[in-house]
């Protein structure tokens, strides 16, 4: 590796702007790449951070359980609020998985090359993450075994799923989601498992990324087919972008309850699920390029553009917020005007109060480069985010139902143990996952991080 002089602060870590370390050429790139998969030994943390993880997978094993044995009861849902956290954190979880779909199909039709060093890892969570939000509504219809009644199979009696329905709309929307986005990340994981194949040296690993690599020999026939097969996943993935966090924004926008009905949530919705989705990237990307000595690679110029991004779909978010307040006042409907005064000054206020800071003052310090180039200010901001954008679903979905129409059937909203039991569960199943994939697949592209190499290295990577 070339030791010309680079920007590096007191600690060593890359500072520059390019997207890459210039130290580095091909073959460092490769092999520290793959290393990271390849390499015979397991970091301690690594276990550490996997026995973190398994009881709380260990606790959504039981609560899925004990949901299946006794039934939706033993939530806190009630006449109003039918639907409770079990409806929210699918909202959520569906938010986070939109940046990892964003980053791969949008920013690389439109070049963006620095989405190169994150889309892997962005891709990942999102297949996580939806997987994360498909059990909650499957569980919340209350007989999951029953599930593929919402299917348009044949049957005897020939009775269809109602296609009116946005529940059913969600169906399809979320299967196709993870469909196109679980081929898109393997699609694109290809190549770097033909790199895996030749260099692994234990028989079982090779056979094992043998069989994943599809015969990859990086022949110029099998680029011209991976290249088109890559670019019409993005073609396909770019409009489930906007139409998946559309259709899920129709499960509210449809109904007639004050606080749903409204035409801003589908652009509102999508916006707050990449808002969410580049705060997560951010919660995850920072702690393993630090771990992992990954500076050179997922560099300053990474973490301050997702911020951008972040502060300007934020913005979008304050504009749905403000839209939802004027069209309160400006409807003149003495129910949309009530629904934001509960809002705002009833019993669940401080929801309210608390989502605002997260979501709309917190991201302020983004305003400034040197906050926006500082990795613990960042992490510290995309952890508010998470929470505020957690918040906003329960004051959407609580808020709104707990006091309807008729003061008499008002009640409030108390998730019980399993409705936290379900929700921290998925949380650790998420970051077991993230565990395992970091551990046994390459979490940044070789061959897309190639070609954004500096022109000099690729010069002398040619000679």
């Amino acid at each position: 590796m070339s030791q010309e002089a680079v920007p590096l602060d007191k600690s060593g870590v890359y500072t520059g702007d390019e997207v890459v370390d210039r130290r580095y050429d091909n073959t460092s790139l490769t092999d520290k790449i793959s290393n990271l998969v390849l390499q015979r030994g397991t970091p301690l943390g690594w276990y550490v951070a996997v026995a973190i993880t398994l009881p709380f997978v260990g606790l959504l094993g039981v609560s899925v359980f004990w949901l299946v044995f006794k039934g939706t009861g033993i939530w806190g849902i009630n006449v109003p609020v039918g639907w409770g956290l079990a409806i929210l954190n699918f909202v959520w979880w569906i938010g986070i998985g939109h940046a990892g779909t964003l980053i791969s199909a949008i920013l690389f039709l439109m070049r963006q090359n620095w989405r190169n060093s994150i889309n892997r890892f962005a891709e990942a969570m999102t297949i996580f993450a939806v997987m994360c939000a498909g059990m909650f509504p499957l569980l919340h219809v209350g007989r999951p075994w029953l599930g593929y009644w919402l299917l348009p199979l044949p049957n005897t009696m020939s009775l269809w799923p109602q296609f009116r329905s946005p529940l059913l709309w969600d169906v399809f929307a979320v299967s196709t989601y993870f469909t196109v986005s679980l081929l898109f990340w393997y699609i694109g994981m290809i190549p770097d498992f033909g790199t895996l194949r030749d260099r692994a040296q234990h028989p079982l690993v090779k056979k094992v990324f043998g069989v994943f690599s599809l015969g990859w020999r990086g022949a110029a026939s099998h680029w011209s087919r991976y290249e088109k097969a890559y670019l019409i996943l993005a073609g396909l993935s770019t409009p489930l972008v906007l139409s998946v966090h559309s259709i899920v924004s129709f499960d509210f926008a449809v109904s007639l309850v004050p606080g749903w009905h409204t035409t801003v949530f589908p652009p509102y919705f999508v916006a707050g699920a990449i808002y969410a989705g580049f705060a997560m990237v951010l919660t995850l990307t920072i702690p393993v390029r630090r771990i992992y000595g990954l500076e050179g690679l997922i560099t300053t110029r990474h973490l301050e553009n997702m911020a951008k991004v972040t502060l300007a779909t934020g913005f979008i978010v304050i504009y749905g917020y403000g839209m939802e307040a004027f069209i309160a006042w400006y409807s003149a409907s003495p129910y949309e005007g009530f629904m934001m005064l509960n809002r705002m000054t009833g019993p669940y206020a401080w929801t309210y109060w608390l989502l605002i800071f997260c979501n709309a003052i917190s991201i302020q310090v983004l305003w400034s480069k040197k906050m926006r180039r500082n990795p613990v200010v960042l992490f510290i901001i995309s952890l508010i985010v998470g929470v505020g954008m957690w918040l906003e679903r329960f004051v959407i979905v609580v808020t709104s139902l707990s006091r309807d129409y008729l003061p008499s059937s008002w009640d409030m909203y108390f998730p019980t143990i399993w409705d936290w039991g379900m929700y921290v569960g998925t949380i650790g199943f998420f970051m077991f996952m993230m565990l395992m994939f970091i551990r046994f697949l390459p979490i940044i592209p070789m061959s897309e991080m190639k070609l954004v190499l500096p022109k000099d290295k690729q010069k002398e990577g040619k000679a």
